[in-house]
């Protein structure tokens, strides 16, 4: 009896898995948050002269570590507490599933590669702290200042007025009117005060990258010196997996920015890339993880950038009254630059 035609290629493909992506015209694709330029085309740069989704991800985000993107990547921004500027950063494999990633990690400036490192020398995730810059500090990695006149003179501000804004709350003396140090109190009083946004929350916080290379390898990855005043110690969503940015080769990847602490409570990216898996548009996958995150903290600031294995991409946002945009960059072979996109928050 002849088989059908028909039931030829189906037999295949459940005998070969799927194939790999490939070229679709659309690829290779950098996307990124914010309209960080620069850092969009060192990436590309990357790409045409035969690099590796991974290495287009890393040379993307070390540009904005060394320019300081908007002062909140990289050396000399967002002192913390104690006035020391650290940094986290991220990247991922969609190929192997491989991550490296680095928190809290202190007087090293190119965080974005010491993950790197920490993904091809190491069977580890993260490392974290001075055991993070020891590390850094074995694999060649220059130990310095991270400090600026910049960062020094945002510290004194900051103390000036009182150590305001800052991240405490329940505790001893008035964190919202004195600087510490602070201690709980032995009953805490509930005063009814509603979540607090500190100041300066509102601004752009990290550089997340997602690239598809043309033979459709998938790299994401992220770098940030966090929010300003920080708690010394505090890591964000930017060095966790699935939720600063995530990647599969199978489906696509995602990043995200904004209220780290709110964020990686959710693990966007993943939830994302979850949401391509089961056949939803990039965009339609970004609001959804917006959409989710809006019923706990309706006045979260925060944006995720998606894009699939075609090349296809979106984003969405949370709208506030100060943020009712977000800007991102997109290149790829329909551009004949890096392009600035902006999206209507939800």
């Amino acid at each position: 009896m002849a088989r059908k035609p028909g039931l030829l290629l189906p037999l295949l493909l459940l005998l070969l898995g799927p194939a790999p992506a490939r070229s679709f015209g659309q690829l290779p694709l950098i996307l990124n948050t914010w309209p960080f330029k620069n850092a969009t085309m060192a990436a590309w740069k990357m790409l045409a002269a035969g690099g590796s989704a991974l290495d287009a991800v890393e040379s993307g985000c070390a540009t904005c570590e060394q320019q300081q993107c908007d002062g909140s990547v990289g050396f000399g921004g967002s002192p913390d507490e104690s006035g020391e500027t650290t940094l986290d950063a991220m990247i991922m494999d969609g190929t192997t599933m491989n991550v490296g990633a680095v928190g809290d990690l202190r007087r090293i400036k190119n965080a974005i590669g010491v993950a790197r490192k920490v993904l091809e020398h190491t069977t580890h995730t993260l490392l974290a702290g001075e055991a993070a810059t020891k590390f850094a500090e074995s694999m060649g990695f220059i130990n310095e200042d991270l400090s600026t006149n910049v960062s020094q003179a945002l510290h004194s501000d900051w103390l000036a007025r009182n150590c305001q804004p800052n991240y405490w709350k329940n505790v001893i003396p008035d964190s919202s009117k004195y600087c510490g140090p602070y201690k709980p109190p032995t009953i805490l009083k509930r005063d009814g005060i509603a979540y607090k946004d500190p100041a300066h929350s509102y601004s752009h916080d990290t550089i997340g990258m997602v690239v598809i290379h043309k033979m459709g390898n998938i790299a994401a990855g992220t770098s940030t010196n966090g929010i300003k005043f920080k708690i010394p110690g505090r890591i964000g969503d930017s060095p966790i997996p699935g939720s600063g940015a995530y990647a599969d080769d199978m489906v696509g990847a995602a990043a995200a920015t904004g209220d780290g602490d709110i964020l990686m409570r959710f693990v966007p990216s993943y939830q994302a890339v979850e949401y391509m898996r089961r056949g939803e548009n990039p965009t339609t996958a970004c609001e959804k993880v917006i959409s989710r995150i809006q019923k706990y903290f309706p006045k979260f600031f925060g944006a995720v950038i998606c894009a699939n294995v075609t090349g296809s991409y979106g984003a969405a946002c949370n709208k506030l009254s100060t943020f009712t945009q977000f800007q991102f960059m997109v290149y790829n072979p329909l551009k004949s630059e890096p392009t600035e996109e902006k999206v209507d928050c939800i």
